[in-house]
């Protein structure tokens, strides 16, 4: 880590200076990096800036490195959609130019992106890269940090005795190397397992040596994670007046961080030790402000919806500047008619001239008219992407996890609780039965709303994907594609990926069919495709509010993309939905 006295405004003179490109972007990493684990909404704004000029170079190292480190502050904010795509970015680029000592701490950034999301399989995949770079080039002080990290996944797994195994490699290779802050970082970790086991005792000695490393190297974020290390340890063991002492110190450092996620965690175990102590008001209270912080955390989703709403109001005002200028279209033409009649060759020669002048006004003012309410559309249907998003996101975060917790605590009592007869064992098993099924739900409801799918797969893939996700065992669903083996526009995919999932859902909601046929196929003209069921049907003309605005959401999506498409139906005989999206859209 680079020192904390680093003088931040002699690096962006050096950024604001006519010296070399070199000097220039050594000082423009410099700076992000200081903001790194400091200021996140720094290190993004510097980080922005700099690969600004990076391109302009052409500096495709430069570039990857900025991506790594805009990365971290994403993740850390809670971000992690913007983190992954930067650090993938940066691994690609690094990959290309077969930079192995500077792509082996991106591969290790984004395994603990996936062991947060707790996509462990990929989490593990990742660390296992990283260490085998680190091995070939001999790292070890790499060795220890892919060590100490990658014993999370282990102890998320329930392996313990594996965990502790490589946190404690970890700790004595940092100890060899003179890495103090390495070694805090096993010491938290060795701590972390013991409380798992409910060694509290082992669990504080180890963190208490943590905390002193980190306030002799007084590093600000080391010292926020310990402190509320402290403070769940301390709430385990029923120590509560040090808990609550140590999870304010936590709050106070992680306000100055801007780091939302750690207070959010900090007060929902503040709320856990008030409930302890029979203080449910107090309880109440931190867990409010743990939610508003969990809000917070969509700040840049509820920005991007900020944008979009000043981008509609920009939209009207300029339509009212268009009819500003119709209205002044309107008096020059009187204006013109009063010279012709007083003049009539000139008058006759300025009406033809102004004739040419309206025809090429009114063909800009409907050029400006179509684009505007282009943008228009576009924003609404952004707004509900993020929407979307943000919704999963909170099905999968909040209500997941809670899920996933309740399903382990209840399996944690089974063997505590005698019963009786075998009556009141099934009874209890269905129990958690149920509480499964439900995690399950919710996971497969999160994924059909955000689709992941797309950033993974093409647009066949997703679509298969989405299809086999469906619960619904009255209805066969067959996909059949052809030519989309290539990726879209990422706008067009989303567009159509919606589309069809509207159309899923009509048919299971209100089509009562029992077979469903999908067909997607992209030749030279375009991509064509056709949904057909054999469901009841309804009256185009005389359908319900639901159906028509089912209908309506359709033909504005494919209306966005140039596209047409036709509704063929009737009461008693199915639905076939045909659209068609010309090449030239998807360019």
């Amino acid at each position: 880590m680079l020192p904390a006295q680093v003088n931040t405004d002699s690096l962006r003179a050096v950024i604001n200076s006519k010296r070399p490109y070199e000097e220039q972007m050594e000082a423009a990493i410099k700076l992000v990096q200081h903001f790194e684990l400091k200021h996140f909404d720094s290190t993004l704004i510097e980080g922005d800036k700099a690969l600004k000029i990076a391109r302009r170079n052409t500096d495709s190292l430069a570039v990857a490195e900025l991506k790594r480190h805009i990365g971290v502050a994403s993740y850390f904010q809670g971000n992690y959609e913007v983190a992954a795509r930067n650090f993938y970015e940066s691994i690609a680029i690094l990959e290309k130019r077969n930079e192995k000592k500077r792509v082996a701490p991106v591969y290790n950034e984004l395994a603990k992106l996936y062991r947060k999301t707790r996509d462990l399989d990929r989490a593990a995949a990742n660390y296992k890269k990283a260490e085998t770079i680190y091995r070939q080039l001999n790292d070890t002080g790499g060795i220890a940090m892919i060590l100490n990290e990658s014993g999370v996944v282990y102890e998320y797994k329930k392996n313990y005795k594996e965990a502790i195994s490589r946190y404690t490699a970890s700790l004595k290779l940092a100890e060899a190397a003179g890495d103090s802050l390495s070694v805090s970082y096993s010491l938290s970790n060795i701590a972390g397992v013991y409380v798992i086991e409910k060694n509290y005792d082992l669990a504080e000695k180890n963190l208490l040596r943590a905390l002193a490393i980190r306030e002799k190297l007084k590093d600000s974020f080391a010292l926020a994670l310990t402190y509320s290390d402290l403070g769940a340890a301390m709430n385990a063991k029923g120590d509560y007046k040090k808990a609550i002492d140590y999870l304010t110190r936590s709050n106070k450092v992680a306000e100055g961080l801007k780091y939302p996620e750690l207070q959010s965690n900090n007060y929902n175990e503040l709320s856990a030790v008030a409930r302890k102590q029979g203080d449910f008001q107090k309880a109440f209270d931190f867990f409010m402000i743990r939610t508003a912080l969990r809000d917070s955390l969509m700040g840049l989703e509820k920005t991007k919806q900020i944008q979009e709403l000043n981008a509609k109001y920009e939209s009207a005002r300029q339509e009212q500047q268009i009819q500003e200028q119709q209205n002044k279209l309107r008096l020059q033409n009187f204006l013109f008619i009063g010279i012709a009649g007083l003049i009539l060759l000139a008058g006759l020669l300025a009406n033809s001239q102004y004739r040419r002048y309206k025809l090429r006004k009114e063909s800009q003012l409907q050029a400006e008219i179509m684009k505007q309410q282009e943008m228009s559309v576009k924003a609404v249907m952004q707004a509900e992407e993020n929407e979307r998003e943000r919704i999963a996101r909170d099905l999968h975060d909040g209500v997941g996890q809670m899920m996933s917790a309740a399903k382990m605590n209840l399996s944690a009592i089974e063997s505590e609780i005698n019963f009786t007869d075998t009556g009141q064992q099934q009874s209890f098993e269905k129990i958690i039965q149920l509480v499964d099924e439900s995690c399950r739900e919710v996971r497969t409801v999160s994924h059909i709303m955000m689709p992941n799918a797309l950033l993974k797969n093409n647009l066949a893939s997703a679509i298969r994907e989405f299809v086999a996700r469906l619960n619904n065992k009255t209805l066969a669903v067959h996909v059949y594609t052809e030519g989309l083996d290539e990726r879209l526009d990422s706008n067009t995919e989303t567009v159509l990926y919606r589309v069809i999932q509207e159309c899923v859902n009509n048919a299971i909601k209100h089509a009562g069919a029992t077979t469903l046929d999908i067909s997607l196929i992209r030749d030279k003209d375009g991509i064509s495709g056709t949904i057909e069921d054999n469901g009841k049907g309804f009256d185009t003309i005389n359908q319900g509010n639901s159906d028509g605005i089912g209908l309506k959401n359709i033909s504005t999506r494919i209306e966005y993309l140039k596209g047409t498409v036709d509704f063929d139906t009737a009461p008693g005989r199915g639905t076939v939905i045909a659209m068609h999206i010309p090449l030239k859209a998807n360019n």
